[in-house]
């Protein structure tokens, strides 16, 4: 009887991992052609559209039905407040609990974020900026330039901002700088296609 259980669980183990990776890969793939939509129409053609997915990835794992502590909602971890005031400048959006929609509504955030860091970031740490502003507020990340200032660094790059990020007040610098670098990461998980590569989708 001990021998079949050990052998009982052992099948488990081997079995049930696997298919849930399989399931996992479906999900992750399910939303590809939405983000692709929204990545050309907010960001033009060419734009790597692979970026916002890893921060879907990121912001609720993949789940449409995810809710934090502060209310922010869906894969793209909105909150109703920001959802609804891009909702009154774009009637055509539905609900921030459609998947479309969140995915829209967040992307076209990171648009808004991505102009406003324009001029006051270096172009290769310009989408680390933008990042770490609908993390943490874009207030917040220019309260970490003025901290740069401050101690004669540059306020454009990304690495200074990081460098001050314990000096910044009322900043839980700890999970944007964590919440950036699983961006980048999450990216480096994802084929040309956009699809999680063998090594990550074989990863418990």
């Amino acid at each position: 009887m001990k021998h079949r259980l050990t052998l009982a669980i052992a099948l488990l183990a081997i079995l049930l991992p696997s298919d849930v990776r399989a399931q996992g890969k479906r999900d992750a793939d399910r939303y590809d052609a939405t983000f692709r939509k929204y990545s050309k129409r907010y960001f033009g053609v060419g734009y790597d559209w692979r970026v916002f997915k890893a921060q879907a990835m990121a912001e609720s794992q993949m789940n449409p039905d995810a809710r934090s502590w502060v209310g922010a909602r869906g894969l793209m971890q909105l909150m109703p407040s920001t959802f609804k005031e891009i909702q009154s400048n774009s009637p055509a959006f539905g609900s921030i609990d459609d998947p479309e929609w969140n995915i829209a509504a967040g992307i076209l955030h990171d648009r808004g974020l991505w102009r406003l860091w324009e001029r006051d970031s270096i172009d290769v740490d310009r989408r680390e900026f933008m990042f770490a502003s609908y993390n943490a507020g874009e207030g917040t990340i220019m309260n970490a330039q003025r901290a740069c200032r401050a101690k004669s660094l540059n306020q454009r790059a990304w690495q200074s901002v990081e460098a001050v990020a314990p000096d910044v007040p009322r900043w839980r610098y700890r999970e944007t700088l964590g919440y950036v670098r699983k961006i980048r990461s999450g990216i480096e998980t994802l084929d040309d296609k956009g699809r999680l590569k063998p090594t990550a989708r074989n990863k418990p």
